[in-house]
């Protein structure tokens, strides 16, 4: 990491713990609940620390060292408590997990039992219980392993059959962060494509034995923990602002019923995947009997927000292992 870089996040460490740890940063965050984003939470630090993993993984290791931090300066409350009431004599915050990676169940699950730490875990339903895996690990997986080799040529041929070309630096050998940083890029492109592409995709993917996703029975018996509570994050993972009426309403319908029979106590709160919606979108949810739902924007939770759009704090490796950077996230949460 360069010199001007390395300046760069200490000044966002020092303004943001300045601000968390001031009278007006303590005031806000007394008044207004935060909510945390996650996504997978791997064995090894030194795994999700590549550029391409960064933002939506973190390592057992600093997860855990962010658990203590959060213990320290919040109360860590389940999220439709912090909804309902977001604030308190002690700042609140309330941890999501996006997508129902089978990783969490690993790994992340023992360290919120250790802390007593609730969480939620929304589920892209149509891949619970499914050999199918994420898109975004299949294929990140296939071009960071084997990018110039014959195991890859069905995806890279699909991918050319939709207007994408693997990039120069991808094609080469080894663990670089420049490589990282090129697949990074190309999968951040894929996420515009219709859902069904993604999947054909992924399907050209080879094989890579365990599945990623969770399956039902570990979804029951996380939620008999009385700690995990979960809710949908959408049936295919599609954008839902990309579907057409009949298709939005399939596929909220489809994540909806899963639940409902999978679980005890699904969660009356719906996530948008990769966080977008519109009014339609929104009108459509409602109709289904959520009361809250939630986006990616940033912010902090207060009565000021839509109850069907609100804020959360993204956590990447980044801010989970430099927890003034996370103070720094909400910092401009709070100016959002």
């Amino acid at each position: 990491m360069d010199a001007k870089l390395l300046l760069k996040r200490a000044f966002k460490g020092w303004v943001g713990s300045a601000w968390q740890y001031s009278p007006a940063g303590r005031a806000r965050l007394t008044t207004a609940g935060v909510v945390l984003m996650l996504h997978r939470v791997l064995a090894d630090d030194q795994a999700a620390n590549t550029p391409h993993r960064g933002p939506l993984c973190v390592g057992q290791q600093s997860f855990e060292m962010l658990l203590i931090w959060l213990r320290r300066h919040f109360d860590c409350v389940p999220l439709q408590q912090l909804l309902e009431q977001p604030g308190g004599q002690r700042p609140r915050v309330a941890l999501t997990f996006d997508d129902g990676w089978r990783d969490n169940a690993e790994y992340a699950y023992p360290l919120l039992e250790r802390h007593g730490v609730p969480a939620s875990i929304f589920l892209s339903t149509d891949f619970i219980g499914s050999p199918q895996g994420f898109w975004w690990e299949s294929i990140g997986e296939t071009l960071w392993q084997h990018a110039a080799d014959p195991a890859s040529q069905p995806l890279r041929e699909r991918l050319r059959s939709h207007g994408v070309r693997v990039p120069d630096a991808l094609l080469q050998a080894g663990s670089s962060a420049v490589r990282s940083r090129a697949l990074g890029a190309l999968l951040q492109r894929l996420k515009t494509l219709p859902a069904v592409t993604l999947q054909a995709l992924a399907d050209a993917c080879p094989a890579t034995g365990a599945p990623h996703s969770l399956d039902w029975a570990q979804v029951r018996q996380l939620e008999s923990s009385g700690l995990v509570s979960f809710g949908p994050h959408g049936a295919s993972h599609g954008i839902l602002t990309q579907f057409s009426a009949e298709q939005l309403a399939a596929d909220l319908r489809r994540s909806h019923e899963a639940l409902q029979r999978h679980c005890q106590a699904p969660l009356p709160i719906y996530c948008y995947p990769n966080g977008d919606h519109n009014a339609e979108v929104r009108a459509a949810v409602a109709n289904l009997g959520y009361r809250h739902a939630l986006a990616t924007q940033p912010g902090l939770i207060d009565a000021s927000q839509n109850p069907l759009a609100l804020p959360r704090i993204d956590v990447s490796q980044a801010t989970a292992q430099a927890t003034s950077l996370l103070a720094w996230r909400l910092f401009k949460g709070a100016r959002a």
